[in-house]
């Protein structure tokens, strides 16, 4: 079993991640990621950027992390978004309320239930404060809203807020975008960055803290027209935990292909099913476990308030780890642990260029150009504006603009002697004839339509701590316990690490010298070691999940095979012998993700070394 403990301990030893500020006492929820954290999230995110930016053909953008209040209160974040808060009566410590809901009962989403519900439950199982065991039954439980507030500029300034997600960013630059885009759909926009939550009660190391990055991915579409290329992904098989399994008592998740799940309604959107097909591909990518992954529909009760249909990306942790040995053969059975959402799938709808386009006045809107001009019938007034200006005043224009609204919605409306329309909450009433209502035979050429949203968000710190968790590895070598991180090459912090064997031979620190300056000079992350026995070293670069270990010894520099050097493999722990000359091609050549080349063909085309290593 990998318990969590073991992971965060290996992290802060080995550099992944740390809580922040600890020469102050630190504050919960923000960790500082460590040179290997830093690149490993790094490689992770250029993995991310190749696939959903530069594969797909779509932009990024980078946009301030504080904007304006105004941008929140049209995305509903000032009135929606809300966590559920329990306080204790003893300590004061508070604390998430589903959460603690489902910590100690058998509910799995609290989340998705009403706030007198949780209350009932925190009565019915008498829980009790993690902190200090006081009872919490009694307690209110109250909506607190997650975002960091700010002001800008001297003084009280303007209210501004931290940005909860990066999506808004997009939003709210989507009249420029569109521009950048040549006004047609669809397009894609993607952006990586941090956002920002003031969570209740922070905890499990990266997995949840009040600074995170996000990599979002807004596809604008036409939703009448436009569709995805499902064909790439109709028979990728995904492992599903529909709502009808949830709150079935026997349902559980069950493996299907993302075709089929479209076919039979199981995913009710073909752009949802598609970016779940492609992220599929990027998590077996990057070293995700597909034993302990699925995507869960989100409940009626959890869905966003911006969401049609939403499926989220979750990953087992805390579970047991793959057994003695290995790169994956031969597993042990593995006891149940904590499911995690790392990446949120959501049909937005237009609710976010809609909500934008009615608080800032600006058009959110695209041109859609007809194939051939259409003929059409339109509703439209004339009012008089000499008369509604001494009768209304200053709501004259106000009017006006509710006439013509009404007109295109209800023309039957002005069949009667007067019609009444509504500004600010305010009843008007207007003769009909003032008025001067129409239809008129207009030729168009198109029309103006605001896009639809789909959005794939990726944690990139809880996806971060899944791949450390899932490449976490115990074995025997030499008789001796070893932990390594089996992480796929290509998100490993380091690429090969350099060993002079001794380091009072000059001969061998000169040829390690020139081996690092070679693999460097080839693009590949390089760390030269010569502390220590070389043992120890090993197991350095195996617990920071390095794929290959060069050593320089003595037999490279004066025994039958001079300038060569051998190359052990990290997992396996075997060993060959290659010529210095042919080290930074080879490597560079296992380490390339395009090329499936394993370390079974350098054993094959040179010496492999019987060392007496065994792993069990």
């Amino acid at each position: 079993m990998v318990a969590q403990e073991d992971v965060i301990e290996l992290a802060k030893r080995r550099g992944f991640f740390f809580g922040a500020n600890g020469a102050y006492g630190g504050v919960a929820g923000f960790y500082t990621y460590g040179p290997n954290g830093a690149a490993v999230k790094d490689n992770l995110e250029s993995a991310w950027r190749d696939r959903f930016t530069v594969r797909q053909g779509n932009m990024e953008i980078e946009a301030p992390t504080i904007m304006p209040e105004a941008v929140f209160e049209a995305s509903g974040h000032l009135d929606g978004f809300d966590d559920m808060l329990v306080e204790c009566p003893e300590c004061g410590e508070s604390h998430r309320a589903d959460h603690l809901t489902e910590d100690n009962t058998d509910i799995e989403e609290a989340e998705s239930l009403p706030v007198p519900e949780v209350e009932e439950l925190i009565r019915e199982h008498d829980l009790r404060c993690p902190s200090c065991d006081a009872a919490l039954s009694g307690e209110p439980v109250e909506e607190f809203n997650l975002m960091f507030e700010t002001s800008i500029g001297p003084g009280t300034g303007q209210p501004g807020y931290l940005r909860p997600e990066t999506a808004q960013g997009i939003f709210v630059e989507f009249p420029r975008l569109k521009e950048y885009a040549r006004n047609r759909l669809p397009f894609g926009v993607t952006q990586i960055g941090p956002a920002y939550r003031n969570e209740i009660s922070p905890r499990k190391g990266i997995i949840r803290v009040r600074e995170f990055t996000q990599a979002e991915l807004e596809t604008f579409i036409d939703p009448e027209e436009d569709e995805p290329p499902l064909h790439e992904v109709e028979d990728v098989e995904v492992t599903l935990y529909p709502a009808t399994e949830q709150e079935d008592e026997e349902g559980e998740a069950y493996t299907t292909t993302v075709g089929e799940a479209i076919e039979k309604g199981v995913i009710g959107s073909d752009w949802v099913g598609y970016y779940l097909g492609v992220a599929q591909g990027w998590y077996e990518r990057v070293g995700v476990d597909m034993d302990r992954f699925r995507f869960r529909q989100h409940l009626p009760g959890e869905l966003a308030h911006y969401a049609a249909d939403c499926w989220d990306a979750e990953s087992e942790v805390g579970a047991a780890g793959i057994a003695a040995g290995s790169s994956g053969d031969g597993e042990e059975p593995r006891d149940g642990g904590d499911w995690i959402e790392i990446t949120g799938f959501a049909y937005r709808s237009d609710y976010d260029l809609s909500k934008h386009a009615e608080h800032s006045g600006e058009s959110f809107t695209v041109f859609k150009q007809y194939d051939e001009p259409k003929t059409v019938e339109r509703a439209a007034v004339d009012p008089d504006m000499a008369t509604l200006g001494p009768e209304f005043g200053g709501d004259a224009g106000a009017v006006a603009d509710a006439l013509q609204t009404l007109a295109e919605r209800d023309p039957d409306a002005f069949d009667a002697n007067e019609v009444e329309v509504e500004v600010d909450g305010d009843e008007m009433t207007v003769d009909s004839d003032v008025a001067n209502f129409s239809v008129e035979t207009v030729t168009e050429n198109g029309e103006h339509i605001t896009p639809h949203v789909v959005e794939p968000s990726f944690g990139i710190d809880r996806i971060v701590y899944t791949v450390i968790e899932h490449a976490y590895r115990t074995d025997e070598v030499d008789d001796e316990e070893r932990t390594y991180l089996a992480l796929d090459p290509e998100m490993a912090a380091t690429d090969a690490a350099v060993f002079p064997l001794v380091s009072n031979d000059d001969r061998l620190l000169d040829l390690a010298d020139e081996v690092t300056g070679d693999l460097r000079a080839a693009g590949l992350s390089v760390e030269y070691d010569d502390s220590g026995s070389i043992g120890r070293r090993y197991r350095r670069q195996d617990e920071v999940g390095t794929p290959f270990c060069v050593t320089v010894d003595r037999d490279g520099v004066e025994g039958d095979d001079p300038d060569t050097v051998t190359v052990r493999e990290r997992d396996s722990a075997r060993q060959v012998r290659v010529p210095v000359r042919e080290v930074a091609d080879e490597l560079d050549a296992l380490l390339d993700p395009e090329d499936d080349r394993a370390f079974d063909a350098l054993t094959a085309a040179y010496d492999e070394i019987e060392t007496g290593v065994e792993t069990a």
